[in-house]
């Protein structure tokens, strides 16, 4: 298991803009953490440099542990291939059989209610497919951690609950998620603890019911009331 993930005093600057500014906290496994704050805060920004796909200005993220983790967007990149083809090419890229892919394929295809389309190809599909798709395709690598940047923010509310249904099943299997949401309903749903930013700063961390109750910080409670974005 990769956990914990310590962040110590982690900056992001952009030509001479702070994103995150001096970050210290340890994520552990188990509880469902997500990332709440305005537009601007710095949310994807973060994910992206505990996934690795950025590298802080200044401090560090450090992982403990060994094992994998995996990361699905709010426009999912389809591969030219079929659904299931999508899925077997990831796994062959992280060094699975080919046997094993196809078993483990058709296994994810099935627990995300694609099977029936598993042939057609990915890029046909609709919005709900595709991100049902792209969890299936992570859910496969069976990672220690699973990012999840605005998972449904594309979706018409059928679609995103069926995505927070395979959400809650790929946590139920022993992923730990970390996801960002501007949906304050989906973060009451599928959130076990908050993390709140504000300005590139982690003003309060909570748990959910907590956090929705009793904000601590003026940033929150302006942001729990619709005053800002």
């Amino acid at each position: 298991m990769m956990l914990p993930l310590n962040l110590k005093a982690l900056c992001f600057v952009v030509a001479n803009r702070p994103i995150i500014r001096d970050m210290s906290c340890e994520i552990t496994a188990g509880p469902k953490t997500v990332i709440l704050g305005p537009n601007g805060a710095g949310k994807s920004v973060l994910m992206r440099l505990c996934h690795g796909l950025l590298h802080p200005t200044s401090g560090s993220v450090a992982w403990h542990g060994r094992g994998r983790q995996a990361m699905v967007f709010q426009r999912p990149v389809m591969l030219r291939r079929s659904a299931i083809g999508n899925v077997i090419y990831g796994l062959r890229l992280a060094g699975v059989s080919r046997k094993e892919a196809e078993s483990r394929a058709a296994h994810v295809l099935e627990a995300v209610g694609l099977t029936a389309i598993a042939q057609r190809a990915a890029r046909v599909l609709s919005g709900g497919e595709q991100q049902r798709l792209a969890l299936a395709r992570a859910w496969a690598l069976e990672p220690g951690v699973l990012f999840l940047d605005e998972p449904t923010a594309n979706l018409d509310p059928n679609a995103t609950r069926d995505v927070e249904s395979i959400i809650s099943a790929i946590h139920a299997s022993g992923t730990k998620i970390i996801m960002t949401t501007h949906s304050l309903g989906q973060a009451r749903r599928l959130g076990d603890e908050i993390l709140f930013l504000s300005d590139g700063r982690l003003v309060e961390r909570a748990p959910v019911d907590t956090f929705f109750r009793r904000p601590k910080s003026s940033e929150a409670v302006a942001f729990l009331q619709g005053e800002l974005p």
